[in-house]
């Protein structure tokens, strides 16, 4: 079985994985970080949304063969201590309903204000329409990225 040398959330890990493990797996089995979750495994539902050299990707559907040299951030990297700006807003709207899709959503709002500081309604709309959250806090999730973003109080 090859061996993988991965960046995650700036530290080092060396793994022995088939090529084809999905890189979800190699995160969450081999590397130990469950904060990315499975949903669907066919990168529909945003649930494995991680971020690789700081763009989202579905880690479902990312062979760690397919991974050199890049960075990896998973949730349990994007802050540690929760005081990212979109964390700090998912816990004052209260966005989680179950909670089960809130990873790949607060990884992909922080991937859209990275590269968008100040979206619109519909740049949101279009940065967070993979992510699919069953319980339907859409409304919450958007107020909270605008409230990240500085645009209400």
């Amino acid at each position: 079985m090859p061996t993988y040398t991965l960046t995650v959330n700036q530290k080092t890990y060396t793994v022995k994985a088939d090529a084809q493990m999905p890189l979800l797996w190699v995160i969450r089995d081999l590397i130990g970080l469950t904060g990315t979750k499975y949903g669907c495994g066919i990168a529909q539902c945003g649930a494995c949304t991680i971020h690789l050299d700081g763009a989202p990707i579905r880690s479902c559907s990312f062979p760690v063969s397919a991974i050199t040299h890049q960075q990896i951030t998973t949730i349990e990297g994007l802050s540690p201590t929760h005081t990212h700006p979109v964390q700090k807003a998912w816990i004052d709207e209260q966005v989680p309903q179950c909670g089960y899709c809130q990873s790949g959503q607060i990884m992909a709002a922080a991937a859209l204000l990275k590269t968008n500081p100040h979206p619109t309604d519909e740049a949101i709309d279009a940065a967070m329409q993979g992510n699919i959250c069953r319980c339907g806090t859409y409304p919450r999730i958007r107020k909270a990225i605008k409230k990240a973003a500085g645009l209400t109080p």
